[in-house]
């Protein structure tokens, strides 16, 4: 098991970790949080070659995807780097990508009752503008768990606040700081459930953010 234990804050920093190989060829991972070697949780970087893919598969906990970078395929179309998409429990496809890319994965953490397919093209959608510049792009809601982008300028420091069913933040571009560290562009970080923070922004800054989510 890799970063099992929801109570403990877990930082990485994707950018210093060297890649290593999947089953399939062609295909490179950075993980994150694992479960068992090739199923169960699993939080990953993963990187495609240019004309990589990976037989057809399912995902019985279903399967959720933020491109980073290139576009990344399957038998349902092309996405492109900020899109964010859900598979859910039961969804087979077989993944490609022409000309290569990188995505955040997470595998088998969807609820069994949560069936909504999503495809959302971030740089399309219509984000909601809050104050002092913050803009808000909500993803996707069920029962306790959100899933937003955020995108802050430089210097905004957010309000102290508790995650009550924990939190995990990928840091897209900028970096911010808080009082257990500083994370950079390709930084994951996993705050416990009950852990409070209060986040500065060192830069201008887009996140990915999941709340409400982990159980312990």
């Amino acid at each position: 098991m890799l970063n099992m234990d929801f109570n403990k804050l877990v930082a990485i920093d994707t950018s210093q970790m060297d890649w290593i190989p999947s089953p399939a060829t062609g295909v490179w991972r950075k993980p994150l949080a694992r479960e068992e070697a090739e199923r169960g949780h699993a939080t990953s970087i993963v990187r495609y070659d240019p004309g990589a893919s990976f037989r057809g598969h399912n995902h019985p906990l279903g399967e959720e995807i933020l491109v980073l970078e290139g576009t990344f395929s399957d038998e349902t179309g092309d996405f492109h780097a900020g899109t964010y998409f859900r598979n859910p429990m039961g969804f087979e496809h077989a993944p490609f990508s022409k000309s290569g890319c990188t995505i955040l994965v997470k595998l088998h953490q969807m609820d069994p009752e949560d069936t909504t397919r999503l495809a959302i093209e971030t740089d399309k959608a219509t984000w909601q503008d809050i104050d002092r510049g913050i803009r808000v792009l909500i993803l996707h809601r069920f029962g306790s768990e959100q899933v937003v982008m955020v995108d802050l300028p430089k210097g905004v420091e957010g309000p102290e606040h508790l995650h009550e069913g924990g939190e995990e933040i990928f840091v897209i571009k900028g970096g911010f700081s808080d009082e257990f560290g500083n994370y950079g562009p390709g930084t994951w970080v996993r705050y416990p459930p009950g852990s409070r923070h209060c986040p500065v922004m060192l830069e201008d800054t887009l996140l990915w953010v999941k709340s409400g989510h982990l159980k312990t």
